[in-house]
Protein backbone atom coordinates (compact mmCIF):
# COMPACT_ATOMS: atom_id res chain seq x y z
CA UNK A 1 0.00 0.00 0.00
CA UNK A 2 1.48 3.47 -1.14
CA UNK A 3 2.59 6.12 1.48
CA UNK A 4 0.70 9.25 1.07
CA UNK A 5 2.95 12.05 2.49
CA UNK A 6 0.58 15.44 3.05
CA UNK A 7 2.72 16.72 6.24
CA UNK A 8 3.85 20.48 5.47
CA UNK A 9 7.14 19.12 5.82
CA UNK A 10 8.98 16.94 4.68
CA UNK A 11 6.38 17.06 2.05
CA UNK A 12 6.10 14.34 -0.70
CA UNK A 13 9.22 13.83 -3.12
CA UNK A 14 7.96 12.61 -6.84
CA UNK A 15 9.64 10.29 -8.67
CA UNK A 16 11.42 12.08 -11.18
CA UNK A 17 13.08 13.80 -8.29
CA UNK A 18 14.62 10.48 -6.38
CA UNK A 19 15.27 9.67 -10.16
CA UNK A 20 17.84 13.07 -10.19
CA UNK A 21 19.03 12.23 -6.23
CA UNK A 22 20.17 8.37 -7.36
CA UNK A 23 22.42 10.04 -10.24
CA UNK A 24 26.53 9.46 -9.40
CA UNK A 25 27.52 12.08 -7.27
CA UNK A 26 30.14 14.70 -9.12
CA UNK A 27 32.83 16.57 -7.66
CA UNK A 28 31.64 20.10 -6.46
CA UNK A 29 35.10 22.12 -7.30
CA UNK A 30 34.65 21.28 -11.09
CA UNK A 31 33.06 23.51 -13.92
CA UNK A 32 30.49 21.05 -14.41
CA UNK A 33 29.03 21.63 -10.88
CA UNK A 34 29.84 25.95 -11.04
CA UNK A 35 27.19 25.45 -14.44
CA UNK A 36 24.33 23.34 -12.60
CA UNK A 37 25.17 25.75 -9.67
CA UNK A 38 25.22 28.93 -11.98
CA UNK A 39 21.73 27.73 -13.30
CA UNK A 40 20.20 26.74 -10.51
CA UNK A 41 21.14 30.84 -8.70
CA UNK A 42 19.33 31.99 -11.75
CA UNK A 43 16.65 30.01 -11.29
CA UNK A 44 15.85 30.37 -7.38
CA UNK A 45 15.79 33.95 -8.12
CA UNK A 46 12.34 33.57 -10.24
CA UNK A 47 11.03 31.35 -7.17
CA UNK A 48 11.69 34.16 -4.70
CA UNK A 49 10.70 36.63 -7.19
CA UNK A 50 13.83 38.96 -6.75
CA UNK A 51 17.14 39.96 -8.73
CA UNK A 52 18.85 39.43 -5.48
CA UNK A 53 21.25 37.08 -4.68
CA UNK A 54 19.74 33.86 -3.12
CA UNK A 55 22.62 31.75 -1.17
CA UNK A 56 22.18 28.05 -0.60
CA UNK A 57 23.26 26.34 2.75
CA UNK A 58 23.65 22.72 3.44
CA UNK A 59 21.19 22.71 6.37
CA UNK A 60 17.38 22.75 7.26
CA UNK A 61 15.63 25.99 7.06
CA UNK A 62 16.52 26.97 10.62
CA UNK A 63 20.34 27.23 9.50
CA UNK A 64 18.95 29.98 7.18
CA UNK A 65 16.83 31.60 9.96
CA UNK A 66 19.78 31.77 12.08
CA UNK A 67 22.19 33.07 9.40
CA UNK A 68 19.63 35.75 9.21
CA UNK A 69 19.97 36.94 12.38
CA UNK A 70 23.74 36.61 12.61
CA UNK A 71 24.55 38.71 9.77
CA UNK A 72 22.87 42.17 10.20
CA UNK A 73 22.60 42.58 13.73
CA UNK A 74 25.15 43.46 16.75
CA UNK A 75 24.93 42.72 20.05
CA UNK A 76 21.91 44.63 21.85
CA UNK A 77 20.47 45.44 18.77
CA UNK A 78 16.67 45.91 19.27
CA UNK A 79 14.42 44.16 16.76
CA UNK A 80 10.69 43.47 16.88
CA UNK A 81 9.48 39.47 16.44
CA UNK A 82 6.02 38.81 14.93
CA UNK A 83 4.64 35.73 17.37
CA UNK A 84 1.74 34.10 16.17
CA UNK A 85 3.09 30.04 16.35
CA UNK A 86 5.81 27.57 16.81
CA UNK A 87 7.90 29.23 14.00
CA UNK A 88 7.45 33.21 15.57
CA UNK A 89 8.65 31.32 18.58
CA UNK A 90 11.55 30.43 16.61
CA UNK A 91 12.54 33.69 15.46
CA UNK A 92 12.85 34.75 19.06
CA UNK A 93 14.53 32.21 20.54
CA UNK A 94 17.64 32.19 17.98
CA UNK A 95 17.29 35.97 18.30
CA UNK A 96 17.52 35.75 22.14
CA UNK A 97 20.44 33.59 22.29
CA UNK A 98 22.81 36.08 19.98
CA UNK A 99 21.95 38.14 22.45
CA UNK A 100 19.49 40.55 20.42
CA UNK A 101 16.70 42.92 22.36
CA UNK A 102 13.65 41.41 21.45
CA UNK A 103 10.53 43.25 21.54
CA UNK A 104 8.03 40.76 20.67
CA UNK A 105 4.81 41.14 19.23
CA UNK A 106 2.36 38.38 20.33
CA UNK A 107 -0.97 37.75 19.11
CA UNK A 108 -3.22 34.43 19.36
CA UNK A 109 -2.28 31.09 17.04
CA UNK A 110 -4.20 31.15 14.19
CA UNK A 111 -4.46 35.25 14.21
CA UNK A 112 -2.38 37.59 12.01
CA UNK A 113 -0.66 40.57 13.06
CA UNK A 114 -2.70 44.00 12.33
CA UNK A 115 0.03 46.38 10.56
CA UNK A 116 -1.60 49.52 12.37
CA UNK A 117 -0.65 47.89 15.51
CA UNK A 118 3.07 47.32 14.46
CA UNK A 119 3.15 50.49 13.29
CA UNK A 120 2.02 51.64 16.51
CA UNK A 121 4.96 49.84 17.64
CA UNK A 122 7.91 50.79 15.58
CA UNK A 123 6.47 54.63 16.73
CA UNK A 124 6.88 53.90 20.18
CA UNK A 125 9.63 51.82 20.05
CA UNK A 126 12.81 53.86 19.02
CA UNK A 127 16.06 52.25 17.13
CA UNK A 128 14.38 48.97 15.91
CA UNK A 129 16.77 47.27 13.42
CA UNK A 130 14.68 44.81 11.81
CA UNK A 131 10.83 43.21 11.64
CA UNK A 132 10.84 38.80 11.88
CA UNK A 133 8.04 37.47 10.31
CA UNK A 134 6.47 34.86 8.77
CA UNK A 135 5.23 34.01 5.23
CA UNK A 136 2.96 31.41 6.62
CA UNK A 137 2.89 30.09 10.24
CA UNK A 138 2.82 26.45 9.52
CA UNK A 139 2.01 25.71 12.77
CA UNK A 140 -1.54 27.08 12.24
CA UNK A 141 -1.86 27.33 8.62
CA UNK A 142 -2.09 31.29 8.71
CA UNK A 143 -1.04 33.33 6.01
CA UNK A 144 0.53 36.83 7.23
CA UNK A 145 -0.14 40.04 4.92
CA UNK A 146 3.38 40.79 4.52
CA UNK A 147 2.53 43.47 1.69
CA UNK A 148 1.15 45.50 4.05
CA UNK A 149 3.86 45.08 6.87
CA UNK A 150 6.80 45.89 3.98
CA UNK A 151 4.86 49.34 3.43
CA UNK A 152 5.77 50.12 7.28
CA UNK A 153 9.78 49.55 6.43
CA UNK A 154 10.20 50.35 2.82
CA UNK A 155 11.57 53.87 3.09
CA UNK A 156 12.98 52.83 6.56
CA UNK A 157 16.69 52.03 7.64
CA UNK A 158 13.99 48.99 9.34
CA UNK A 159 14.74 45.72 7.87
CA UNK A 160 11.88 43.02 7.00
CA UNK A 161 13.17 39.52 7.45
CA UNK A 162 10.67 36.77 6.67
CA UNK A 163 10.66 33.21 7.09
CA UNK A 164 9.05 31.48 4.16
CA UNK A 165 9.86 27.78 4.54
CA UNK A 166 6.62 26.72 4.08
CA UNK A 167 4.95 29.51 2.22
CA UNK A 168 7.44 29.46 -0.84
CA UNK A 169 5.94 28.43 -4.03
CA UNK A 170 1.94 28.19 -2.82
CA UNK A 171 1.38 31.84 -0.37
CA UNK A 172 2.17 34.80 -3.08
CA UNK A 173 5.30 36.51 -2.51
CA UNK A 174 6.71 39.44 -4.45
CA UNK A 175 9.92 40.20 -2.90
CA UNK A 176 11.23 43.14 -4.24
CA UNK A 177 8.10 44.28 -5.30
CA UNK A 178 6.75 44.69 -2.03
CA UNK A 179 10.15 45.57 -0.36
CA UNK A 180 11.00 42.51 1.64
CA UNK A 181 14.85 42.37 2.58
CA UNK A 182 15.66 39.24 3.51
CA UNK A 183 13.52 35.70 2.71
CA UNK A 184 14.65 32.36 4.05
CA UNK A 185 13.26 29.14 2.66
CA UNK A 186 14.25 25.12 2.60
CA UNK A 187 13.82 22.22 0.33
CA UNK A 188 11.99 20.23 1.58
CA UNK A 189 8.09 21.84 1.25
CA UNK A 190 7.19 23.63 -2.08
CA UNK A 191 10.55 22.75 -3.92
CA UNK A 192 9.64 19.12 -3.54
CA UNK A 193 13.01 17.69 -2.29
CA UNK A 194 14.21 16.12 0.62
CA UNK A 195 15.60 17.65 4.00
CA UNK A 196 19.04 19.56 3.65
CA UNK A 197 18.77 22.54 1.74
CA UNK A 198 18.02 26.00 3.36
CA UNK A 199 17.89 29.45 0.93
CA UNK A 200 18.28 32.96 1.89
CA UNK A 201 18.20 36.08 -0.22
CA UNK A 202 19.29 39.81 0.32
CA UNK A 203 18.92 42.75 -0.42
CA UNK A 204 20.51 45.90 -1.34
CA UNK A 205 19.36 47.32 2.02
CA UNK A 206 20.35 44.19 4.02
CA UNK A 207 24.19 43.81 2.27
CA UNK A 208 24.42 47.28 3.81
CA UNK A 209 23.43 46.19 7.06
CA UNK A 210 26.15 43.34 6.97
CA UNK A 211 28.94 46.09 7.02
CA UNK A 212 27.72 46.64 10.34
CA UNK A 213 27.38 44.41 12.06
CA UNK A 214 29.76 42.14 14.42
CA UNK A 215 27.48 38.81 15.95
CA UNK A 216 30.23 36.04 15.47
CA UNK A 217 29.37 33.64 12.21
CA UNK A 218 31.16 30.98 10.57
CA UNK A 219 29.56 28.52 8.51
CA UNK A 220 26.86 30.63 8.09
CA UNK A 221 28.60 33.70 6.67
CA UNK A 222 26.87 35.15 4.52
CA UNK A 223 29.77 37.38 3.26
CA UNK A 224 31.99 34.25 2.27
CA UNK A 225 29.04 32.99 0.61
CA UNK A 226 28.22 36.11 -1.67
CA UNK A 227 32.21 35.96 -2.26
CA UNK A 228 31.73 32.40 -3.58
CA UNK A 229 28.40 33.19 -5.21
CA UNK A 230 29.84 35.34 -7.33
CA UNK A 231 32.03 32.83 -8.60
CA UNK A 232 29.46 30.50 -8.91
CA UNK A 233 31.20 28.71 -6.23
CA UNK A 234 30.56 27.60 -2.57
CA UNK A 235 32.72 28.22 0.66
CA UNK A 236 32.06 24.91 2.14
CA UNK A 237 31.14 21.83 0.89
CA UNK A 238 27.35 21.95 -1.07
CA UNK A 239 24.87 18.85 -0.76
CA UNK A 240 25.94 18.30 -4.06
CA UNK A 241 22.94 15.37 -5.34
CA UNK A 242 20.74 17.76 -3.52
CA UNK A 243 21.34 21.07 -5.72
CA UNK A 244 21.32 18.82 -8.80
CA UNK A 245 17.70 17.65 -8.15
CA UNK A 246 17.36 21.32 -7.04
CA UNK A 247 18.15 22.36 -11.11
CA UNK A 248 15.06 19.52 -11.93
CA UNK A 249 12.59 20.86 -9.09
CA UNK A 250 13.11 24.33 -10.16
CA UNK A 251 12.64 23.66 -13.78
CA UNK A 252 9.26 21.90 -13.51
CA UNK A 253 8.27 25.00 -11.65
CA UNK A 254 8.99 27.72 -13.24
CA UNK A 255 7.90 26.23 -16.82
CA UNK A 256 4.59 26.18 -14.67
CA UNK A 257 5.02 30.03 -13.97
CA UNK A 258 5.47 31.37 -10.18
CA UNK A 259 1.78 33.27 -10.50
CA UNK A 260 0.25 29.80 -11.69
CA UNK A 261 1.85 27.95 -9.45
CA UNK A 262 0.01 30.36 -6.62
CA UNK A 263 -3.65 29.78 -8.34
CA UNK A 264 -3.20 26.33 -8.57
CA UNK A 265 -2.75 25.99 -4.70
CA UNK A 266 -4.95 28.73 -3.69
CA UNK A 267 -7.82 26.50 -5.63
CA UNK A 268 -6.07 23.28 -4.14
CA UNK A 269 -6.54 25.18 -0.08
CA UNK A 270 -9.69 26.33 -1.18
CA UNK A 271 -10.81 22.71 -2.02
CA UNK A 272 -9.35 21.24 1.34
CA UNK A 273 -10.99 23.41 3.37
CA UNK A 274 -14.84 23.56 1.49
CA UNK A 275 -14.21 19.30 2.25
CA UNK A 276 -13.28 19.93 5.93
CA UNK A 277 -16.17 22.25 6.25
CA UNK A 278 -18.27 19.54 4.46
CA UNK A 279 -17.58 17.19 7.20
CA UNK A 280 -18.87 19.70 9.60
CA UNK A 281 -15.14 20.62 10.73
CA UNK A 282 -14.76 24.15 11.99
CA UNK A 283 -10.95 25.82 10.47
CA UNK A 284 -7.87 26.97 12.81
CA UNK A 285 -7.13 29.68 11.28
CA UNK A 286 -8.62 33.30 10.66
CA UNK A 287 -6.52 33.81 7.52
CA UNK A 288 -5.87 30.62 5.67
CA UNK A 289 -2.62 29.75 4.02
CA UNK A 290 -2.51 28.42 0.38
CA UNK A 291 0.33 26.17 1.75
CA UNK A 292 -1.40 23.86 4.94
CA UNK A 293 -4.81 23.89 6.38
CA UNK A 294 -5.15 23.33 10.23
CA UNK A 295 -8.67 22.12 11.32
CA UNK A 296 -9.94 21.61 14.62
CA UNK A 297 -10.36 18.31 15.58
CA UNK A 298 -14.14 16.99 16.32
CA UNK A 299 -14.95 17.11 20.43
CA UNK A 300 -14.31 14.26 22.01
CA UNK A 301 -11.33 12.99 19.40
CA UNK A 302 -7.61 14.23 19.99
CA UNK A 303 -6.10 14.78 16.65
CA UNK A 304 -3.34 13.01 17.90
CA UNK A 305 -5.17 9.75 17.84
CA UNK A 306 -6.67 10.89 14.13
CA UNK A 307 -3.39 11.27 13.07
CA UNK A 308 -1.89 8.21 14.27
CA UNK A 309 -4.70 6.22 13.30
CA UNK A 310 -4.55 7.18 9.35
CA UNK A 311 -0.78 6.65 9.34
CA UNK A 312 -0.88 3.40 10.87
CA UNK A 313 -3.70 2.02 9.07
CA UNK A 314 -4.07 3.55 6.13
CA UNK A 315 -0.81 4.75 5.38
CA UNK A 316 -1.66 8.62 5.06
CA UNK A 317 0.59 11.04 6.67
CA UNK A 318 -1.02 14.31 8.12
CA UNK A 319 0.43 16.23 10.48
CA UNK A 320 -1.09 17.12 13.94
CA UNK A 321 -1.15 20.35 16.50
CA UNK A 322 1.61 21.96 18.08
CA UNK A 323 2.41 23.27 21.55
CA UNK A 324 -1.08 23.74 23.49
CA UNK A 325 -2.93 22.59 20.24
CA UNK A 326 -1.13 19.06 20.12
CA UNK A 327 -4.28 17.58 20.54
CA UNK A 328 -6.94 20.13 19.12
CA UNK A 329 -5.85 20.57 15.70
CA UNK A 330 -4.54 18.69 12.75
CA UNK A 331 -2.87 19.84 9.69
CA UNK A 332 -3.24 18.81 6.09
CA UNK A 333 -0.26 20.10 3.70
CA UNK A 334 -1.44 21.20 0.36
CA UNK A 335 2.11 22.18 -1.26
CA UNK A 336 4.86 20.85 -3.47
CA UNK A 337 3.84 17.81 -5.46
CA UNK A 338 0.53 17.62 -3.74
CA UNK A 339 -2.14 17.33 -6.13
CA UNK A 340 -6.58 16.80 -6.75
CA UNK A 341 -5.62 12.68 -6.19
CA UNK A 342 -3.41 13.26 -3.06
CA UNK A 343 -6.21 15.61 -1.24
CA UNK A 344 -8.86 12.47 -2.33
CA UNK A 345 -7.05 9.84 -1.05
CA UNK A 346 -6.61 11.71 2.10
CA UNK A 347 -10.10 12.68 2.60
CA UNK A 348 -11.49 9.45 1.82
CA UNK A 349 -9.69 7.66 4.48
CA UNK A 350 -10.26 10.70 6.98
CA UNK A 351 -13.68 10.35 6.48
CA UNK A 352 -12.86 6.72 7.35
CA UNK A 353 -10.63 7.55 10.44
CA UNK A 354 -13.62 9.95 11.92
CA UNK A 355 -16.02 7.21 11.89
CA UNK A 356 -14.08 4.50 13.52
CA UNK A 357 -13.56 7.03 16.42
CA UNK A 358 -16.97 8.08 16.57
CA UNK A 359 -17.63 11.28 14.67
CA UNK A 360 -20.37 10.40 12.13
CA UNK A 361 -22.01 14.18 11.50
CA UNK A 362 -21.58 13.62 8.08
CA UNK A 363 -22.74 11.91 4.71
CA UNK A 364 -20.67 9.28 3.15
CA UNK A 365 -18.25 11.27 0.75
CA UNK A 366 -19.38 14.07 1.19
CA UNK A 367 -16.02 15.69 1.07
CA UNK A 368 -14.79 13.57 -2.16
CA UNK A 369 -17.81 15.64 -3.41
CA UNK A 370 -16.71 18.78 -2.38
CA UNK A 371 -13.37 18.69 -3.55
CA UNK A 372 -14.52 17.34 -7.17
CA UNK A 373 -16.57 20.34 -7.31
CA UNK A 374 -14.22 23.05 -6.25
CA UNK A 375 -11.33 21.66 -8.88
CA UNK A 376 -13.40 20.48 -11.40
CA UNK A 377 -14.04 23.79 -12.92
Amino acid sequence: MKNYLLTPGPSYVPYWIREELAKEVIHHRTQEFREILKEVNQSLKKIFCTQNPVIIFASSGTGAMEAAVTNFFSLKDKIIVINGGKFGERWKEIAQSYGLEVIEYKIEWGDFPSPEHLDNLLKKEKGIKAIFTTLCETSTGTVYNIEEIARLVKDKDTLLIVDAVSGLGQDKLLTDEWGVDVVVSSSQKGLMLPPGLSFISISPKAQEAMKKANLPCYYFNLAKALKSYNNDDTPFTPSVSLIVALRKSLGVINREGITNRWKRFSLLSSATREAAKSLGLSLFSRRPSNSVTAIRSPQGISSSQLVNLLRKKYKVSIAGGQSEFKNKIFRIAHMGAIDKDDLLVCFSFLEKALRELGYKEFDEGISLKKIQEVLDV
